[in-house]
């Protein structure tokens, strides 16, 4: 008898999870179609931008979007206009950008993550959270830094991936607001020197001491310091929505 009400448990909750799941659009500012992924269970709760690395897709979060709407909040995971395929979900902005014309490097993703700020704020008022894996990373902290509407970032394996234009060690020079940085154990001395800049009280750090993944891929069942990744995020979402109650 526990063991049928336990699955019509589990049924009931993957149910509700899909349900909740919707594929959206909006609308760059130079015209070019964005598709995202909508996770939403309450409107009324805040929402976590998600953003993919070079050559993926939204489908980079499918296995790990269930556990961040634990932290409460809804999430839109963003196809940018620089990617390719993850967990078999193409990238249908991307294609959109090649087959139009758009520029599709990496810093003209700026332009689709302030379109997917704006189009949060039109369904809540409440700040964002941006969450970026490799160079949607480094974007994540740069759009933060000028955008009143981000209260906090996660990145997972930022880089100076848009040199010369600029460089993200210079770019957010006091940047005043909660980001949570994980890395592999390798890449560790290198995100030290990119946040020489940012104050400590605003920065929080995480790295095995061996081995890690590059990107969001850390927090996939697949990393074997997948659990350790998961326990340094839940303490900065713990630690950020204490702030924000106050």
């Amino acid at each position: 008898m526990f063991m049928r009400l336990f699955l019509i448990f589990v049924f009931i909750h993957i149910f509700l999870f899909l349900e909740a799941q919707e594929k959206v659009t909006f609308h760059a500012e130079d015209g070019l179609e964005i598709t995202a992924d909508l996770y939403e269970v309450d409107n009324e709760d805040p929402y976590v931008i998600l953003l993919h690395q070079a050559g993926s897709s939204r489908g980079e979060y499918r296995p790990i979007a269930d556990k961040i709407l634990k932290f409460g909040y809804n999430c839109l995971a963003v196809d940018l206009r620089s990617g390719g395929e993850a967990n078999y979900i193409q990238n249908h902005t991307a294609l959109l950008a090649i087959e139009q014309g758009y520029s599709s490097d990496y810093l003209s993703s700026t332009k689709d993550i302030e379109a997917a700020i704006q189009w949060v704020k039109e369904r809540s008022e409440k700040p964002v959270v941006l969450f970026g894996s490799s160079f949607s990373a480094s974007l994540s902290l740069l759009v933060a830094k000028n955008n009143p509407d981000v209260k906090a970032v996660v990145a997972f394996s930022p880089g100076e991936f848009f040199t010369p234009e600029l460089t993200i060690q210079n770019s957010i020079k006091n940047l005043e607001k909660p980001i949570f940085v994980a890395s592999s154990h390798r890449e560790s001395p290198y995100i030290d020197t990119l946040l020489s800049y940012v104050d400590d009280q605003y920065k929080s750090t995480y790295a095995p001491s061996e081995g890690g993944e590059h990107g969001a891929k850390s927090l996939w069942k697949s990393n074997p310091n997948a659990q350790q990744y998961w326990l340094s995020l839940t303490m900065f979402f713990s630690k950020i929505n204490r702030m924000h109650r106050r």
